[in-house]
């Protein structure tokens, strides 16, 4: 798959909903059976290990969610910025930073995605991200800080 700005950009926002899904099996379903992660130091191979990874992830981080930006693309790559905010079970809130370099095969099935992130942890107050982005907001650019 090669993408233009147009085709980018839909894919990003696609893969931004389908997270704030917090559905494993869904989520795993936009990439290749065989896919490659490397997650800050985890690596993850295969959707059955994408899934299972999610659904730990998303144990722990409740009420995620999540805002991604197109950072560029070539070819059959893009990369990404993204926000997310979730808290633990203690009830600290989080927003995590961080890039993900993505590639994709003939069919637009993710084959690689490798992501370094960052967690800050916040005020429930500083708070700035809930639930999915409504359409009007699709493509709105959040501060970095």
């Amino acid at each position: 798959m090669q993408f233009d700005e147009e085709t980018a950009r839909r894919k990003v926002q696609a893969a931004e909903d389908n997270w704030n899904t917090r559905d494993p099996e869904r989520v795993a379903l936009a990439y290749t059976e065989d896919c490659v992660w490397r997650n800050r130091d985890r690596h993850v191979v295969g959707r059955a290990q994408i899934v299972e990874f999610l659904t730990a992830k998303w144990a722990r981080e409740l009420d995620y969610a999540l805002r991604k930006e197109l950072w560029g693309f070539r070819g059959n790559r893009i990369g990404v910025r993204f926000q997310y905010e979730s808290h633990d079970a203690d009830g600290q809130w989080f927003r995590s930073y961080g890039n993900e370099l993505w590639e994709f095969d003939d069919s637009g099935l993710m084959r690689r995605r490798e992501a370094s992130i960052n967690d800050v942890a916040i005020d429930a107050s500083e708070r700035r991200i809930s639930g999915s982005r409504p359409e009007s907001e699709h493509g709105v650019l959040l501060p970095v800080f």
